[in-house]
């Protein structure tokens, strides 16, 4: 059953060929809403995510942009306005490398451009969308975070502060856009399985994690998925400036 509330409303996800992306994109999908299915570099990914959330009845299409790349939003944003319309829902998700360092190993030109390019990519996507979501009256913005941009891990020290500076970003873009109907908001994940993220810990680093949560399991790609759903359709409309913690109640926040 698609819910009535979200029948046609446009969603772009970006970095949404696999994983957590992927996982939201066919949610969506399925309850009624028109899936902009974004990706970096690999066609086949996003094209089985468009093909898997038509053949459930739903409509996506799938454009590749470096979301990083000004031209490249800005020619994203085009193709979807050309054959879809204007995004209402953005899920900014698409994952920026980053290095894997201690503070004492990794250099300014690691953590600075991972610090740019996260910023950066959530700046350009956002400004993308909000001049018609203004218009319109109606918005709903979700930006993909992590429990590392509060409680720090080993090594993390790029995302962490990289996605700390993303939560505020949103906190900004909530205050301003509430009183046009934006709504903006966080979701920071624990360690997701069956991500591009997941190779980086090993079997025991995973039984431990799942150790560590009251649910006594890691995150799926799903658990994101419907979190992220909430807040991308009108259940969530007097929600905004929220960072919520999709962790299984771990000790991450």
């Amino acid at each position: 059953m698609t819910d009535h509330h979200d029948n046609g409303r446009i969603a772009l996800v970006t970095g949404a060929g696999r994983g957590i992306g992927a996982a939201t994109a066919r949610l969506l999908g399925s309850r009624g809403m028109r899936v902009v299915v974004n990706y970096l570099s690999s066609d086949k990914d996003a094209n089985d995510v468009v093909a898997s959330i038509q053949a459930a009845g739903g409509e996506a299409m799938a454009v590749q942009a470096d979301v990083r790349d000004a031209a490249a939003v800005a020619r994203m944003t085009e193709q979807v306005r050309a054959s879809m319309g204007e995004v209402e829902v953005l899920v900014h998700n698409a994952l920026i490398p980053f290095a894997v360092k201690s503070f004492e190993q990794i250099s300014w030109a690691e953590l600075g451009t991972k610090l740019d390019e996260e910023m950066r990519a959530a700046f350009l996507v956002t400004k993308a969308v909000i001049p018609c979501m203004r218009a319109h009256g109606y918005g709903r913005i979700v930006f993909m975070s992590t429990g590392t941009s509060r409680q720090p891990r080993q090594g993390m020290i790029a995302l962490g502060t990289s996605k700390a500076a993303l939560n505020q970003f949103a906190r900004y873009v909530a205050q301003e856009m509430g009183p046009h109907g934006i709504t903006a908001n966080v979701i920071t994940a624990s360690p997701v399985d069956e991500t591009s993220i997941a190779y980086l810990l090993g079997d025991e680093h995973r039984k431990r994690q799942a150790a560590q949560t009251v649910l006594g399991r890691m995150a799926t790609p799903d658990d994101v998925a419907r979190a992220v759903a909430f807040f991308a359709n009108e259940d969530s409309g007097f929600v905004t400036g929220t960072i919520a913690a999709v962790n299984g109640g771990g000790a991450w926040e």
